[in-house]
């Protein structure tokens, strides 16, 4: 299996699907409403992205290999581990990522924190934070930065993803951010930016893990780093949350529809 992971692949979630856009104005009273949005003015539908549960970055792994994946990585699978998946873009705020991680860590020493992203050729500015990242993490032994182009694809990600104790999504401006539903999928909790579609793909009794600063994601990662009940509580419920809306055969059932609307009309 090729485990080298393209930007494509990788960049699903942070990149709208063909046709599809993030419906930002869909959530209404913390609620996700089922069904494509009607722009009124237009008669235009847009159909929420989703994740393909059976993907290598989603299937289910094995308990063992996500934590010989973890240990071959140089990460100690036993001790707390924060998670970031995002491409290292400003509007990610990787910067602002690792000081929430370094302030967890004045009150956790144990943590470590994993920060992973894609690299293009043709994307000078993902360079430049890349650059700046792994200048914060040269003196850090337990802060790691980890790319496709060291070997890590879609079936690492999605160990890392498992063996997380909190996901981090710190997004200071998002389009959709599937990642939230790719962790929520794998029953972990997430603190993330309160920004674009990311708080639709939070369950409602939740939405107090959307943040705004560095220091109020490294609080709720704390806290939910010291109260192991509560995470449980929130990925059980993430999991069910996505699985009700943001899964492939939703979005499959979105575009039947559509099709049968356009065939009625004609």
């Amino acid at each position: 299996m090729d485990l080298a992971l393209s930007h494509r692949q990788f960049g699903t979630g942070q990149r709208c699907q063909p046709f599809f856009a993030p419906p930002l104005g869909r959530v209404r009273g913390g609620r996700v409403h089922d069904g494509p949005i009607r722009a009124a003015a237009t008669g235009v539908q847009v159909h929420r992205a989703a994740i393909d549960p059976l993907a290598t970055k989603n299937m289910e792994l094995p308990a063992d290999l996500c934590r010989r994946v973890i240990a071959d990585s140089g990460v100690d699978p036993v001790r707390p581990l924060l998670l970031q998946v995002s491409r290292f873009d400003p509007w990610k705020d990787p910067l602002g990522v690792v000081h929430a991680y370094r302030l967890v860590k004045e009150d956790l020493p144990a943590v470590q924190f994993v920060l992973i992203g894609a690299m293009a050729g043709d994307d000078p500015e993902g360079w430049k934070s890349l650059d700046r990242v792994e200048e914060e993490a040269a003196n850090d032994p337990d802060l790691f930065v980890f790319t496709n182009l060291s070997g890590v694809g879609s079936m690492e990600v999605n160990a890392f993803q498992r063996s997380s104790d909190v996901v981090i999504q710190k997004s200071l401006r998002e389009g959709f951010g599937l990642v939230v539903s790719e962790a929520l999928w794998k029953e972990k909790p997430v603190v993330a930016g309160n920004t674009g579609g990311i708080p639709m793909q939070f369950p409602e009794p939740f939405h107090k893990n959307l943040v705004m600063s560095a220091e109020a994601c490294a609080e709720r990662a704390l806290y939910l780093l010291r109260h192991p009940g509560e995470r449980g509580e929130f990925g059980r419920a993430g999991r069910e949350h996505v699985r009700q809306h943001f899964l492939m055969p939703r979005l499959v059932r979105d575009e039947l529809r559509l099709i049968h609307q356009v065939l009625e009309s004609a």
